[in-house]
């Protein structure tokens, strides 16, 4: 048994709207670093943290957390599209693992997921299918939301579960750090869109997914020239994040309020919850090193963009 963590942010606006080329290099080497520790980690089975934006979950049921039996994606913004290779009878005893370990977590054997799944597959294993992957899911933009302490313990039970296992297990998490993109919130849409958050844009019209993206796009146009358009990044923030999972405290976010968290770091900032599973779950193999830290704020991207890899102590890698 070993294990292996990386967790990344995610972007859908890869490639519409891009920071300076410079910038552009810098993250493009760390992800090659980042694709050639994995590479020589040489994993097996893929445990993947991720949230989702009203591609996959809706509110007809909207779980805190989810396992996927299977798993597809659906390839917005051009990432990669179609089905993710989930061991099914892995993923069902992961599952009920989590259960016994008192952690209620949803199942599904139709898995729809987005960017945010599809992405770090892509950038870091080179497609969708090059290595067995559980996806899970963690509520982060639907309230109510589950909290800091939740997505811990899920985190630990599916890290002691993946203990038990004679494999080399890869923990992935995708998402963060402080953004707020324009996601539609429940309470405040027309009836039209309520419509689609509770579950006619499972599949949405390609017309209607085109202009969604593109509304997406212009407000990170918008933002690059006021970064008060939307809600602020927060570097401070961020990076004092990283230094709590690099110090492995991570019970000290289990106080953090969601209201509080919306308001420090913006609403989409819920997605840091996979890195601390993730965390939680590398914790289970014992204390932890990392490595690969890297942090720099991109508004055109809206998001305070960031990467930690780390591995037990013992390891060789």
């Amino acid at each position: 048994m070993s294990a292996y963590l990386h967790c990344m942010s995610h972007t859908p606006l890869v490639g519409f709207v891009d920071p300076a080329p410079e910038v552009l290099a810098e993250v493009d080497a760390m992800i090659d670093e980042a694709r050639e520790r994995i590479a020589r980690f040489d994993p097996q089975l893929i445990v993947l943290f991720g949230p989702d934006h009203y591609n996959g979950f809706f509110y007809d049921v909207m779980p805190p957390f989810c396992m996927g039996m299977a798993a597809e994606a659906i390839g917005d913004f051009d990432t990669a599209a179609g089905p993710l290779d989930v061991p099914k009878a892995l993923a069902e005893g992961c599952a009920q693992a989590v259960m016994d370990a008192g952690i209620d977590t949803a199942v599904s054997y139709r898995m729809q997921v987005d960017h945010a799944f599809a992405q770090p597959l892509e950038l870091l294993l080179g497609g969708l299918s090059r290595c067995p992957v559980i996806p899970v899911f963690i509520n982060s933009v639907a309230v109510p939301l589950p909290g800091f302490k939740r997505a811990r313990l899920l985190g630990e039970a599916i890290g002691q579960w993946a203990k038990s296992l004679n494999l080399r297990v890869l923990f992935l998490a995708s998402g963060g750090l402080s953004h707020q993109p324009p996601v539609p919130e429940l309470a405040k849409v027309d009836a039209r869109m309520a419509d689609r958050l509770m579950g006619s844009g499972r599949q949405l019209p390609a017309d209607e997914r085109q202009a969604r993206q593109q509304r997406v796009i212009q407000a990170a146009r918008h933002f690059v020239e006021d970064q008060n358009s939307l809600h602020p990044l927060n570097p401070v923030w961020d990076q004092h994040f990283l230094d709590t999972l690099e110090q492995g405290r991570l019970s000290d976010f289990d106080g953090l309020g969601n209201d509080e968290l919306s308001a420090l770091a913006g609403k989409s900032t819920h997605e840091v919850k996979t890195w601390v599973a993730a965390f939680a779950a590398l914790s289970a193999f014992g204390p932890y090193q990392s490595e690969g830290r890297y942090y720099r704020p991109i508004p055109e991207w809206i998001a305070g963009f960031g990467a930690l890899g780390a591995k037990p102590l013992h390891t060789s890698l």
